[in-house]
């Protein structure tokens, strides 16, 4: 163990370190809403009658309502008509089956549950960001750029599932940098068939496989977490008429192939709210990602073919492309940055950018968005 790594260690107190800062803050979140909304837990499923009641003139509500159906009625059969486009919604079934799981099909716990695991996926994913950074010689406090990060408190705050993915996301890029392939697949699987998106970091682990010519970690990617993933495509397009991968719920646009279109739409309906998100989301978003790009291609074309890189570059390339429904939405900006945040985290501590660790605190101010 080098000097620096003992150091490190001695300072982080069990009970005042990244993980239990993080779980200590999330269940703060947790308890101030409750406080706020009097206790009602279906104030963070935020249930619409468009979809609870099929009034087409009711209210909209937001995502983590369709977590909540999905656990309530898991037949396709019976849920369908609760969904608004539904092999999307569905094909994200890892969190609402644990919810139902765990809370014995109890109607009155489960949207505790969809609460919760979020949570704890949080707390996961810290554990895991901690233990690769301190691999790395950095300090293990720096995982708590991606613990408090709006995205993911946002995501508990409204019971959707982008914490437990990148939790294990976090646990399976820990496993592949251990050589660990089969652990490692098997948590990008359960990362899959919780949030979609998280397949940019699948990917990544495959490009970097290949590039080692690490062909058993090849095949071992492809058959525990690629091909299950594909068959349940397949089974939702049997299902429900179409595979469930694309740009968003109902109402979504497309992806775009000119960088930051998506953004720049926006000032077609009106240039005071382009120039407000533009001068929002620059630091966080706009910035970081060009220049990330950047920094990642340079040490692509320079033979530095590591997971760290490739991820960070096939996530600049996301940033790039979001569609105009993403840009337009504070939240939904927030919550899709969050696999990004993870990959600009990991690149810049591996490649101990120094200057741009120091700024990265900046990026909490975000979390100013959970008070509204």
């Amino acid at each position: 163990m080098t000097d620096h790594k003992m150091k490190v260690r001695q300072i982080v107190h069990p009970w005042c370190s990244p993980l239990m800062i993080t779980l200590f803050v999330c269940i703060g979140l947790v308890l101030f809403t409750l406080i706020k909304v009097d206790g009602d837990i279906l104030q963070f499923v935020v249930i619409g009658t468009r979809f609870s009641e099929g009034d087409p003139n009711g209210s909209e509500g937001y995502d983590g309502q369709f977590g909540y159906y999905i656990a309530l009625k898991p037949a396709p059969q019976d849920v369908a008509r609760h969904l608004d486009v539904p092999a999307y919604r569905y094909q994200r079934i890892v969190l609402p089956m644990l919810a139902r799981i765990f809370s014995l099909g109890n109607p009155d716990w489960i949207a505790w549950w969809l609460v919760i695991l979020p949570l704890l996926g949080q707390v996961l994913g810290v554990s895991f960001v901690s233990k690769m950074i301190t691999d790395l010689d950095q300090s293990p406090w720096l995982a708590l750029i991606y613990g408090l990060n709006a995205g993911c408190l946002l995501s508990i705050r409204t019971a959707l599932p982008e914490p437990l993915a990148y939790g294990f996301v976090a646990a399976a890029l820990y496993a592949y940098f251990h050589r660990s392939y089969w652990v490692g697949a098997l948590m990008l699987w359960l990362a899959y068939m919780t949030k979609e998106v998280s397949l940019l970091f699948g990917m990544a682990v495959l490009v970097w496989l290949i590039s080692e010519r690490q062909w058993k970690g090849v095949s071992t990617w492809f058959f525990i977490s690629f091909l299950p993933w594909i068959i349940w495509q397949g089974w939702l397009w049997r299902t429900f008429g179409q595979m469930g991968i694309g740009s968003g719920g109902a109402g979504a646009t497309g992806f775009e192939w000119i960088p930051f279109m998506g953004l720049l739409r926006i000032a077609t309906y009106s240039w005071q709210y382009f120039l407000a998100m533009l001068i929002v989301f620059s630091p966080y978003v706009v910035v970081p990602s060009i220049w990330g790009a950047w920094a990642s291609l340079q040490k692509l074309l320079l033979g530095e073919r590591n997971l760290t890189t490739i991820a960070l570059f096939f996530h600049c390339l996301m940033m790039f492309s979001l569609p105009f429904s993403t840009y337009r939405e504070t939240g939904g900006i927030l919550r899709l940055s969050v696999g990004f945040v993870l990959a600009f985290l990991l690149f810049v501590v591996q490649q101990n950018k120094t200057k741009i660790l120091r700024y990265l605190p900046f990026w909490w101010v975000y979390n100013v968005f959970l008070l509204r």
